[in-house]
């Protein structure tokens, strides 16, 4: 399978240069065209977000050939099979919203898939919402995109707020289990100033508030997080218990790096995006060894269905099918399970209006290997919980919560800079 890389390289080329040059997609790659319905998405395939990006359309285009390769899409008794036309939003939500205007009505596109991003989600929302196109979408987490009353947006990931709340918990078992109380515990935060980031730090500091931890740093970093020095040089001072860092993949590179640098030795640190990063490949286990990393999905987790079959073997398919991946991310693992939600939608609609499957998405209630999948009425997924990992001899072990685990948690971490 591995020839998909490059079709999927070609097409991506082309997209790019279609979006770049102003022109629409041909008319033919739009709605329902002979035996295929074709979907639409505005991802980002250069900058901040591009590292994430392909991640994503990697896992929208396994769902799309797996689908296919296995029967398609059954609609009044014929077999489609899927399609996904995407346009390089450039990692900037004006552009994101542009292109997905031009999906809809240039391109004629009526089924959407979602961006990377919940600042990119947050800025196409509104367009499908207009359209009334409907949006399964698996990398926008903000908590605000599901208070805005939007009847057309869905999402398959848990909210933001839950990313890093788990490690504000297991901070807490672990100081109890040394005789401590929860309220010891000293908290350092360090957060991106976007959307998800802050959304995040909301989930933090609700649960610290519950153990009335004390917080005793509390930074909002630029969106372009090249440097941390400053937060690092104030965690060595003020030797926190737990350090928290959210900023998706370039923050969590960045914050990996100037850690072992600094010969950072807080106890128990945990940070989003280890995964999308490539922590351990760029930075070595000995640096990375310890690391907190929360993730929607993993390989060890007792998902299955009848398409992929478990997770594992999810996660084997991937490997085997993209190259350079030593660890699945979960940004890719949930956009092939927003391909699923359409193929299951299509299937129980049996039609291709766009009414009839919106209600179809607002009534999904399916196993994957993802994880259960069932839309609250403001359309996040309420079926799926987060689990934490940590970093252990350079593999990702699923410690929290408990009845998750693969792994008990090593603390405090033991880094070899």
């Amino acid at each position: 399978m591995r020839f998909l890389k490059t079709e999927l390289r070609a097409a991506t080329i082309a997209a790019a240069l279609t979006a770049s040059l102003g022109l629409a997609a041909a008319p033919a790659e739009a709605k329902v065209e002979g035996d295929t319905i074709i979907l639409g998405s505005a991802i980002s395939l250069t900058g901040k977000y591009s590292t994430n990006g392909i991640h994503a359309q990697n896992g929208y285009e396994l769902g799309v050939k797996m689908i296919n390769d296995n029967g398609g899409v059954t609609v009044g008794g014929k077999s489609y099979k899927l399609k996904v036309v995407y346009y390089d939003d450039e990692s900037t939500p004006a552009r994101g919203a542009q292109l997905a205007e031009r999906l809809i009505s240039q391109d004629g596109v009526k089924y959407m898939l979602g961006p990377y991003s919940s600042g990119l989600t947050k800025a196409i929302a509104p367009v499908t919402e207009k359209y009334k196109i409907p949006m399964v979408e698996a990398e926008g987490a903000s908590r605000s995109l599901f208070t805005q009353g939007y009847r057309y947006l869905f999402a398959v990931l848990s909210t933001s707020e839950q990313y890093l709340a788990s490690s504000i918990a297991l901070a807490a078992e672990i100081a109890e289990a040394n005789g401590k109380k929860a309220s010891d515990v000293k908290v350092a935060m360090a957060f991106e100033n976007d959307p998800f980031s802050l959304d995040v730090r909301a989930g933090v500091v609700d649960d610290a508030a519950k153990y009335d931890m004390n917080i005793v740093i509390d930074d909002k970093l630029p969106r372009d997080l090249s440097d941390m020095t400053s937060t690092l040089t104030k965690v060595k001072a003020l030797k926190p218990d737990l350090l928290v860092v959210s900023g998706h993949s370039k923050g969590a590179a960045t914050a990996a790096r100037q850690i072992a640098e600094l010969k950072i030795d807080t106890p128990m640190i945990a940070m989003t995006h280890c995964e999308a990063a490539k922590v351990v490949e760029k930075f070595g286990a000995g640096a990375t060894e310890g690391l907190l990393c929360p993730t929607q999905w993993a390989e060890t987790l007792s998902y299955k269905d009848d398409l992929f079959g478990t997770a594992a073997e999810y996660d084997a398919l991937f490997k085997k099918t993209f190259e350079g991946y030593k660890t699945v991310p979960y940004q890719s693992a949930q956009a092939t399970a927003a391909v699923m939600v359409w193929k299951d939608a299509f299937e129980r609609a049996n039609s291709f209006d766009t009414e009839a499957l919106r209600d179809a998405i607002a009534d999904t209630n399916m196993a994957t290997f993802y994880g259960n999948i069932k839309f609250a009425p403001e359309g996040n997924n309420i079926a799926k919980p987060m689990v934490l990992r940590q970093i252990q001899d350079g593999e990702y072990n699923v410690v929290a919560p408990v009845k998750w685990a693969s792994s008990k948690v090593r603390h405090p971490r033991q880094p070899k800079y």
